[in-house]
């Protein structure tokens, strides 16, 4: 009797674990499809919603927190984009991106230069259009794993079909960092110069535009050789695409 009822404990026991199973497995294949579902209904809100951090932000305060830096503190303040002065964006379009009005969000071209020259040897290459740096900074992690990647290049299109290119632009002028825990062209502006991205002149944007490679080594308010041979560059590459309107030309 006493196996018999071993034996009978032991079946129960297995049918009431085969719909948890189930229900496990169910979860997992679903798991998938609300990711997407996720990320579309980020991307979707965020068209209207203004970001109140991004995920390296985020990640900027813990690793300071995880130092024992308790007292750091980022620095962002939004600014809509007609509240910055006209020279910001194409600043940063001429020093980062120059095909952002054309592209749907990845430069083809850029992307075969970038690896020619890398199969070269020296100095590495990137290639990540305005759209991908905006996917990468605000909803994902740093890395260089193809998992990593591969989301961003997932972000970069949702983010290339719902929002417009102004949006795009916007969000990465406001979250781009510009020095040590400074993100955005105001909150750049106010500790750097005093005053409001809107009053930024020529000079100032294209400064902050050549501090982007590296904006904890290099320093817009005080800039060294490079940043100064940069910006003047930035500026000049700025007038050559036809200034503000050129940005007029995407959709």
């Amino acid at each position: 009797m006493g196996a018999e009822a071993g034996k009978d404990k032991v079946e129960a026991g297995a049918r009431r674990a085969r719909p948890r199973r189930r229900r496990l497995w169910k979860l997992l294949l679903l798991a998938p499809f609300l990711l997407v579902a996720l990320s579309i209904v980020q991307v979707a809100l965020l068209r209207f919603i203004d970001p109140p951090f991004s995920t390296v932000m985020a990640a900027r305060q813990l690793e300071q927190w995880g130092s024992g830096n308790w007292d750091y503190r980022i620095h962002y303040q939004w600014r809509d984009l007609e509240q910055m002065t006209p020279s910001l964006p194409i600043s940063l379009v001429a020093a980062e991106d120059q095909q952002f009005p054309h592209h749907r969000g990845f430069d083809v071209e850029a992307i075969r230069k970038a690896r020619s020259h890398n199969a070269e040897g020296g100095r590495l290459r990137g290639a990540s259009t305005i759209s991908q740096q905006v996917a990468k900074n605000l909803f994902l992690w740093q890395g260089r794993s193809w998992v990593r990647k591969g989301l961003e290049a997932w972000y970069t299109v949702l983010i290339e079909t719902v929002w417009p290119k102004s949006r795009i632009l916007e969000v990465y002028a406001n979250i781009a960092e510009f020095g040590d825990g400074v993100y955005g062209a105001q909150a750049a502006a106010r500790k750097f110069w005093g005053k409001d991205a809107a009053h930024l002149s020529a000079g100032d944007s294209a400064r902050l535009a050549a501090v982007l490679p590296s904006p904890r080594r290099y320093n817009a308010r005080n800039p060294g050789p490079y940043v100064q041979r940069r910006a003047a560059w930035i500026q000049r590459q700025a007038r050559q695409l036809g200034g503000h309107a050129y940005l007029g030309q995407g959709r």
